[in-house]
């Protein structure tokens, strides 16, 4: 058994509500329906994971838009989330839903989850009914989150324009990355990120395929339609800088020798993705890939996610 001390940004629990509504949508898949908190922990334990934060991807075709039902599913799904933590001490943060495009019950959510079950941040989908992250649709949700300094951690989805494009695999395979490329494009250039610059972002999978593109995101503005030079008054660069990026299924040195060096070491979080991936190969994976050093994957494990989440360093 490894040494308990790393902090898994990306950890996903299934509610029983979140299944029904996943079956419903025709979405169900076996990791998440044979999911159990014992084998999370068993997990964690084996790859020397101290604590998890839970969260839970989600998309229209699994959740109500709007309505009373969205926001009864989020409050469900949050106290269930919370409940985990509350029996478990130590071992399970919180990265609260939010009924996004229902932005009066989001704020509601947004209070209780923080306030009353004591979350560690709230969690956003890249896009959500072909609304990306950064749309002004999102600002008053934002202008409280930075208010509040709070974390913001995002997960890809696949958009409503893109979904089910091949019939050889899942969305995953390709729209995740991309999704999450889109998602870090909105928010820098429709200048959220610059506006609500006291926000905390965590985005999935190394950023996806951003770091491939980042030259792309620099001259941007040679093809713009829009004046966004003036809504980056930092530049690009500082920006994606700023951000941070967990290593999700991205643990290998095809994505972590662009990541690193796009952003520096401070950036990167250490992220499982379970139950699709778990600590004990993503932790290899960062080992043997060549791109960093014992102190720098130290910072990986655990003193990147302390810095933003302090309150788990005593935990750990």
């Amino acid at each position: 058994m490894a040494l308990a001390h790393r902090i898994d940004v990306h950890h996903h629990p299934s509610p029983p509500s979140y299944l029904d509504a996943r079956e419903s949508g025709n979405r169900a898949n076996p990791p998440r329906m044979t999911w159990t908190v014992e084998k999370s922990l068993d997990m964690m334990d084996r790859g020397g994971v101290a604590a998890s934060m839970l969260s839970l991807p989600h998309s229209v075709s699994i959740w109500p838009d709007k309505g009373e039902q969205g926001r009864r599913l989020a409050r469900e799904w949050n106290e269930f989330m919370a409940k985990l933590a509350a029996d478990h001490p130590g071992r399970f943060g919180v990265f609260a839903t939010l009924p996004i495009l229902d932005v009066e019950g989001s704020l509601r959510e947004l209070e209780y989850a923080l306030d009353t079950l004591k979350a560690d941040g709230v969690n956003f989908m890249t896009n959500i009914g072909d609304r990306w992250l950064g749309d002004p649709h999102y600002w008053p949700v934002f202008e409280e989150l930075n208010r509040r300094k709070a974390l913001a951690y995002t997960h890809p989805v696949a958009p409503d324009c893109c979904a089910g494009m091949y019939e050889e695999f899942n969305d995953s395979v390709i729209e995740y990355g991309t999704d999450t490329t889109r998602a870090i494009a909105k928010l820098l250039f429709s200048g959220a990120a610059s506006r609500f610059p006291d926000i905390r972002f965590i985005f999935s999978h190394a950023g996806g395929t951003m770091p491939f593109i980042a030259e792309r995101f620099l001259r941007a503005h040679l093809y713009a339609k829009q004046d966004i030079k003036a809504r980056l008054p930092n530049g690009v660069m500082p920006e994606l800088k700023k951000l941070y990026y967990d290593t999700a299924q991205a643990a290998h040195v095809w994505a972590m020798a662009s990541l690193a060096k796009l952003v520096p070491t401070s950036q990167i979080v250490f992220g499982t993705d379970y139950p699709y991936r778990t600590a004990e190969e993503t932790a290899r994976g960062l080992a043997e890939c060549g791109c960093f050093s014992k102190s720098e994957l130290r910072a990986i494990d655990c003193e990147n996610a302390w810095r933003l989440m302090p309150q788990w360093r005593a935990e750990a």
